[in-house]
């Protein structure tokens, strides 16, 4: 895809102040299959959308574990991710070998940006391709970061990325005023519901999904596909118990009223501009 002259090199200027180059490993991220994250005052959830290229071959992994406080889950370039997190896994191994404690979040978060940002600055390497859900925590709580092909990083209290991903941040936007208290298994569920946001229709099973979890008192560790299944079948039945509930209230609404309440839900439902 070759837009003009500008985007022949990572380290030049077009007129209007941008690097393509950067913009298009930003798009590769939106091209990956959808990540999210979710964060309490003491968990962190992530969870990650299972594709794989054919039905005769595995999915890749996206979720990797850097160490027994931190996780990620990566959307775009998996073989970049791959190498970013095994830089992650050794700057952890580094840091508690001469200090003999864990490496915080944000000091691990900071150093990934700074090595994804020399790659906007050096003619000979590109920008990585993928973008990383980064949760930890630390003796300050739970953390979750968003690191950028850019060399930004954000914190967020729940975030998505990937393909289809808008649909998830509107329902994360709806209920992150409530994350902050919610315990571990409703995090766990929103994360779930989260993910067949993106799915645009397509049966959510545990097998095209994968779901971690990491809490101040609780490693690192990725659920089992029957743990998955099991809590994917309890939201799915309180989603239906509560639409059959709510069936002979909506009937029993006016014309009107009814109008003015669906105007209103698609208002509530439609996905904020992205600056």
């Amino acid at each position: 895809m070759f837009r003009n002259q500008y985007d022949t090199d990572v380290t030049t200027w077009s007129p209007a102040g941008r690097l393509f180059q950067v913009e298009y490993a930003m798009e590769a991220v939106k091209q990956g299959s959808a990540a999210i994250g979710l964060r309490s005052k003491s968990h962190v959830v992530l969870a990650c959308v299972n594709k794989s290229n054919s039905e005769l071959s595995s999915h890749q992994k996206k979720i990797f574990k850097v160490d027994d406080h931190i996780g990620v889950a990566i959307a775009g370039l998996t073989a970049d991710g791959r190498v970013l997190s095994r830089y992650m896994r050794t700057e952890c191994i580094n840091y508690n070998f001469n200090y003999e404690s864990p490496l915080p979040v944000g000091r691990l978060v900071v150093q990934l940006a700074d090595k994804a940002q020399v790659c906007t600055q050096r003619s000979w390497k590109r920008p990585y391709g993928v973008g990383l859900l980064v949760g930890g925590t630390d003796e300050s709580g739970a953390h979750l970061y968003y690191n950028c092909p850019s060399g930004n990083y954000f914190e967020y209290q729940a975030f998505a990325i990937g393909s289809r991903s808008q649909a998830a941040k509107t329902y994360l936007e709806r209920r992150f005023e409530n994350f902050t208290d919610s315990s571990r298994d409703d995090l766990i569920k929103d994360a779930l519901i989260a993910v067949r946001e993106t799915l645009q229709g397509e049966t959510l099973k545990s097998s095209i999904c994968t779901i971690a979890v990491l809490g101040v008192d609780e490693a690192f560790h990725i659920l089992d596909q029957e743990t998955v299944q099991k809590l994917i079948d309890a939201f799915e039945i309180v989603g239906e118990t509560e639409a059959a509930a709510t069936e002979p209230e909506a009937a029993a609404e006016g014309g009107t009223t009814g109008d003015e309440g669906a105007g209103a839900g698609a208002n509530q439902d439609s996905a904020p501009m992205e600056i």
